[in-house]
């Protein structure tokens, strides 16, 4: 029977801290009743051993976990760089285990029903502290027009948390300086407003009456409010470009993708006590739990930081 099969090499040690009879019923059913293989069985006891023993760490226990401890574990899983089909899987393991316990009557809800698999095949941006941001930020050149240019993207990105397809494709008649806001479309062809801020506004300001007319002369008007050298649209794969070679200034070694920033945005904000609905209009998600696993991602970065300093941490 699956609950006195023997736990897989390396995981003797969570085995024995996590003997949770409700686990090995579920366990003795996917054997029994589905005739599961034995690696699958030791698949999904690994996962929901793993997920048993970090609610015992919370004060809690598999059967009685809410939704929200559900999202901090797979939040902690991916701060801890977990690829997003390892946490499709627990999720997957987590979907099933309280199924049987709905189904078992040991449970009225099912925590897992309204929590959405990571997109598959795209790891979460890592994100930056702030020191490295404003690293990032001060890397261009603002004596050149190329370099002014890229330090108002980069402000912009900052500021506003945009996807950098959305901040490429601006036009110049989406931006109302005046009001400091951007009108952004996003995915699903779906509009939002996004404020600028002070420090973007100011640097977009310089772009717009100084680099922009200079890389756009004698080149036919565009709408594209962010352009090349050759008078054009500044492509995504070109800003990536620039985001790298800024970065290798700035002294920024760890990993890298073109939602850093985007990510970074979401983080800080939520650091300084920003409201997840306003985080989540503001990054145009169209769910909320989406937006949510920023919140574990803060939180595990407090943690963090509250264990290497504070004296009984």
């Amino acid at each position: 029977m699956a609950g006195t099969a023997e736990p897989v090499a390396g995981d003797a040690g969570s085995a024995a801290g996590c003997a949770d009879p409700v686990l090995e019923r579920f366990l003795d059913e996917l054997w029994a009743v589905d005739g599961l293989a034995r690696l699958t069985l030791d698949a999904y006891r690994r996962d929901l051993e793993a997920l048993c023993l970090w609610l015992r760490g919370q004060g809690s226990d598999l059967v009685n976990a809410s939704r929200s401890e559900l999202l901090a574990f797979l939040g902690s899983r991916m701060q801890a760089g977990s690829r997003p089909r390892s946490v499709a899987r627990w999720l997957s393991s987590q979907r099933r285990f309280y199924r049987f316990l709905v189904a078992s009557g040991l449970r009225r809800d099912d925590p897992t029903a309204r929590i959405d698999a990571p997109a598959l095949g795209r790891p979460l941006p890592g994100s930056l502290s702030e020191g490295q941001v404003e690293a990032l930020l001060g890397a261009p050149d603002t004596g050149s027009p190329v370099g002014l240019r890229d330090r108002s993207m980069l402000e912009l990105l900052y500021a506003t948390g945009l996807r950098v397809s959305e901040l490429v494709g601006l036009e110049q008649s989406r931006v109302n300086p005046r009001q400091g806001v951007i009108r952004v479309t996003g995915k699903g062809s779906r509009e939002r407003l996004v404020p600028l801020g002070e420090e973007a506004a100011d640097w977009l300001g310089r772009y717009l009456h100084g680099a922009r007319p200079e890389l756009l002369r004698e080149r036919p008007p565009t709408e594209a409010l962010f352009v090349s050298r050759r008078g054009s649209g500044i492509t995504r794969q070109a800003f990536w470009y620039r985001i790298k070679e800024y970065a290798a200034v700035a002294g920024i070694t760890g990993p890298l993708s073109p939602h850093t920033l985007r990510h970074a945005f979401a983080t800080h904000l939520l650091d300084h006590g920003a409201d997840l609905r306003v985080v989540q209009m503001l990054l145009g998600h169209s769910s909320l739990s989406t937006t949510q696993i920023y919140t574990h991602v803060a939180r595990a970065r407090l943690q963090a930081l509250h264990a290497r300093h504070h004296p009984r941490g």
